[in-house]
């Protein structure tokens, strides 16, 4: 059973922050990895920065935009996660990217496995044209995380049932990234759905910021992905962001374990 089976099937929901790696150092980032482990993460998402996102709102499109400016590279990422496992860190590691980054790399699934990553989640991959992405992967044993959407039909939660592992993100709402005041309706009803034609665990991402946002997903929801919120406090503290983002972790993190089920 490899990490990130692990993280789910602990009997409770799964905290799943997600920071962009070189926001706004690669050194910065290594420190606020370790505060999300520390604060009871059970999957950390790390996001490889590229130029032009079609799934990241502002505040995670100006993270990406700092960590480029700052010179990260998907190498220097994948020598980020190296350093991390080096260090002890055993926290599942989901590489959050584009394709293009990925391509860059060369051959990038065994390059990722090597450095000590977890999973592949590829935003511009769907998987009906993921057949050598699926291949190169398995072959490295990276879990292939794909995207459901409240569009997402039954002919498109078949080919995910077919495709992939680890778990599924489902996207809560249309749009992009960003925090949001209101879950969507009828969010319990979509991810059953999900769940039962992907036959994996479904994590809910896209709007969540708050404790009580996050409890009430994870009430309903496999695992929990906090991304904008988490990002905000870095743009607001820069390096010293590591106090601050750990201690809004462990509220969420809080919040996401102890939520009813």
């Amino acid at each position: 059973m490899g990490r990130i089976a692990q993280a789910f099937a602990r009997g409770r929901p799964a905290f799943i922050p997600f920071v962009m790696a070189g926001d706004p150092s690669l050194e910065a980032s290594a420190a606020f990895v370790r505060a999300l482990a520390a604060a009871g993460a059970d999957v950390i998402e790390l996001g490889v920065p590229f130029s032009d996102p079609i799934a990241d709102g502002p505040t995670n499109q100006r993270a990406a935009e700092r960590a480029l400016a700052a010179g990260t590279t998907p190498a220097a990422v994948l020598e980020l996660v190296a350093g991390l496992r080096a260090g002890g860190l055993e926290t599942p590691l989901v590489l959050f990217s584009y394709l293009n980054p990925l391509l860059a790399l060369g051959d990038y699934a065994p390059r990722a496995a090597a450095a000590g990553a977890d999973g592949l989640l590829v935003v511009d991959l769907p998987p009906e044209e993921a057949l050598e992405h699926e291949a190169a992967c398995a072959e490295a044993g990276l879990d292939r995380i794909y995207l459901a959407a409240p569009s997402s039909g039954p002919e498109r939660l078949a080919r995910l049932a077919a495709v992939g592992s680890g778990f599924v993100y489902y996207v809560s709402r249309y749009g992009v990234t960003g925090a949001r005041k209101v879950l969507p309706s009828g969010l319990g009803e979509q991810v059953r759905r999900v769940r039962v034609a992907a036959g994996r665990p479904v994590a809910v991402g896209f709007g969540i910021a708050t404790p009580e946002q996050a409890a009430a997903v994870a009430a309903v929801a496999d695992g929990v992905v906090v991304g904008s919120a988490l990002v905000e406090v870095i743009a607001a503290h820069g390096a010293a962001a590591t106090a601050p983002l750990g201690a809004l972790a462990t509220r969420l993190a809080r919040a996401v374990h102890g939520a009813p089920r």
